[in-house]
């Protein structure tokens, strides 16, 4: 009898080359962002019902459709075909069931442990990987550098033909600031897997940190052209799009995008995408002095009380905020100020404040609050891109306030990036 292996070398619990070939498929496209990730692992599993990955595999994909019910019945499905005997599985499983369950302090201690022993055991590394993974949401100092560890420390393990690992690592160098490096890997990936759609996202981070803006909008416009729609990453990617349109000036491709695949009714990722990146296109195009028409504000707040009623984590929380301020929403506002949960609680209130205070248009009180939130701000998550949204409000309160020399001061500071763009060009236009 054969032994049934993955892409990565680890063992597969199966007797079916059919069903272990569907599996690496699966974990191909789940790493690489592609669509129909579901399809493989429910191929695997209609070749072989006992494969215990397969219903673990099953369970990861239809968490990347926001399908929960289906993610919690495969995983208790999983548990019950384990093999004691086989270790590697059983860490796996474990590990993987604490997710899936919502546990995540002890998921991120079963996983460290588990990559530790299995370091290229990729459907389990890759949960600790990117700044939406468990060390991006982890709401503790330093996470940005964490990652950076989390993946140097994978790299020996991968070598330097790994699409995957290389992609990962350069946007963990990408965050910390180390554009050159991020830049030879992520070519590297992109050279060896140019199909990969989490590799073209790093591909557009490292082009916006550098101000790269008409060589990042030019790429992932034509990228964008063989991606599939329905796939996890698609509206994400089209947000860079718009956001880069709006800092070329280009607003009627900017709301084009938009509308057609970044807002509520028209993206088909995950919740937490389409309600981070609308809330944000409109804020960023609002500040720049766009006139965003209200009931745009409406739907995104409509939005977030229907996904998100309840606080969650911090990064949510901020553009839920966002969101219900500007559409004048006061209770679910509320709600945010007066409870927030997870281990960047602490950061909430003052944003949620700060975004009441913006629509509000005090601007002294925007910016005392914005104030608190911005020495670690990098706590809440998300990348450097996203978490601009608060650079740009804390400039805005600024100028608004006539106090363009200390604005321009802490830009040089803090995001020197932004201090020649059109971005902050807008801004202060917008605030004459």
């Amino acid at each position: 009898m054969s032994v049934r292996t993955d892409q990565y070398g680890n063992v597969l619990s199966t007797d079916s080359a059919k069903a272990a070939e569907a599996y690496s498929t699966g974990l191909y496209r789940l790493l690489a962002a592609q669509a129909d990730v579901v399809a493989p692992f429910e191929e695997a599993i209609a070749h072989d019902p006992q494969f215990a990955l397969a219903h673990v595999g099953l369970a990861r994909a239809l968490q990347t459709v926001n399908d929960a019910e289906a993610t919690r019945e495969a995983m208790a499905t999983a548990k019950t075909l384990s093999d004691p005997c086989k270790m590697r599985e059983q860490s796996h499983i474990h590990a993987l069931d604490l997710l899936v369950s919502g546990k995540t302090a002890d998921a991120y201690t079963a996983i460290r442990a588990h990559v530790s022993e299995y370091p290229r055991d990729a459907m389990v590394a890759q949960t600790c990987s990117s700044i939406f993974g468990l060390i991006g949401f982890s709401g503790q100092p330093g996470r940005e550098a964490e990652m950076l560890a989390f993946n140097a420390a994978l790299l020996p393990h991968y070598g330097k033909d790994d699409w995957w690992c290389q992609s990962q690592y350069a946007f963990a160098l990408c965050e910390t600031g180390n554009l050159k490096e991020a830049d030879a890997y992520i070519d590297r990936s992109l050279a060896l897997n140019p199909d990969n759609a989490n590799g073209a996202h790093i591909r557009s981070h490292i082009w916006y940190e550098a101000g790269e803006t008409k060589t990042g909008a030019d790429y992932l416009t034509e990228w964008l052209k063989g991606y599939d729609r329905s796939a996890v990453m698609h509206g994400h990617l089209s947000w860079h799009v718009a956001l880069w349109s709006l800092e070329q000036g280009d607003t009627a491709q900017m709301w084009q995008t938009v509308d057609a695949d970044v807002a509520p009714g028209a993206a088909l990722g995950l919740p937490i995408n389409v309600l981070t990146d609308t809330a944000s296109i409109l804020f960023r195009a609002e500040i720049a002095g766009e006139t965003v028409a209200p009931e745009r504000w409406q739907q995104v707040s409509a939005y977030a009380s229907r996904f998100y009623p309840k606080t969650s984590n911090a990064f949510i929380d901020m553009h839920a905020a966002l969101a219900h301020a500007m559409a004048g929403k006061s209770e679910p506002l509320q709600v945010i100020i007066d409870h927030p949960v997870g281990p960047a609680a602490d950061l909430v209130p003052d944003v949620a404040l700060a975004c009441r205070h913006i629509a509000a248009q005090d601007w002294a009180k925007a910016a005392h609050h914005l104030t608190h939130c911005m020495a670690d701000h990098a706590r809440i998550g998300g990348s450097r891109a996203q978490r601009d949204l608060l650079e740009h409000a804390l400039l805005t309160c600024l100028l608004r306030q006539d106090r363009a020399t200390e604005a321009r001061q802490i830009l040089a500071l803090r995001r020197p990036v932004l201090a020649e763009s059109v971005a902050w060009r807008n801004l202060t236009s917008a605030a004459v």
